[in-house]
């Protein structure tokens, strides 16, 4: 039985899917520098532990980088530089 226990008890737990193995490691690692909670269990499979939503966004973002192709992360780089940001107070 795989069990593991979470500091944060209201934290989203969940397995990332659809990852090959050897970018699984590579996500692990990049995950824990990001200071991520995340497990690799004996079975191969990634769990993370996601407690707010700026550690949603870089789960996603780590994930796409590694999973989207070339042009993939090209058009996304693309939309990024031209997305125009709202801010509520200029910046002086």
């Amino acid at each position: 039985m795989n069990t593991f226990k979470i500091a944060h008890p209201e934290a989203l737990v969940s397995p990332v899917a659809n990852i090959s193995r050897s970018d699984r490691w590579m996500l692990y690692r990049r995950l824990q520098e990001l200071t991520i909670p995340c497990w690799c269990l004996p079975d191969g499979s990634l769990w993370v532990g996601i407690r707010h939503g700026l550690q949603a966004l870089l789960l996603r973002s780590t994930v796409l980088q590694s999973v989207a192709t070339r042009q993939e992360s090209i058009d996304w780089l693309e939309r990024c530089w031209e997305t125009q940001l709202q801010l509520s107070h200029p910046v002086e």
